[in-house]
């Protein structure tokens, strides 16, 4: 007889997944699943240590949930590189006015190779 598998496992093949939060996004992340999140400091090739994690379930199906963060919890991982998103376009119009105006942005987000989830 096989052993029971978590729904995570049955569903993606992965044993343990973590959300973490960063730069005021929650992401869910697993070992070896590349994550793109905004941009901070960090050179390619460079390890990173994330210790904000919010939720993590571990190989047994077990939960953990913080309060805000789970304690003693890391997710570590590889820098790739900088990509930058799509551009957002903001048009303004105030009709029969003459008024238009055009702005927009281009957001630089880093990308991180998950190497591993620690307890």
């Amino acid at each position: 007889m096989l052993p029971r598998q978590s729904s995570a496992q049955a569903r993606w093949g992965v044993d343990v997944f973590a959300i973490i939060q960063s730069g005021g996004r929650q992401v869910k992340v697993t070992a070896g699943s590349v994550v793109t999140v905004d941009r901070f400091d960090a050179t390619p090739g460079q390890e990173v240590t994330i210790d904000r994690v919010l939720f993590l379930e571990k190989d047994g199906g077990e939960m953990l949930a913080g309060a805000p963060f789970v304690a003693n919890a890391r997710v570590t991982g590889v820098v790739d590189g900088e990509e930058r998103g799509p551009k957002i376009r903001i048009f303004k119009k105030r009709r029969r006015k003459g008024f238009r105006k055009t702005q927009g942005h281009r957001a630089t987000y880093t990308r991180v190779r998950i190497t591993g989830i620690e307890v």
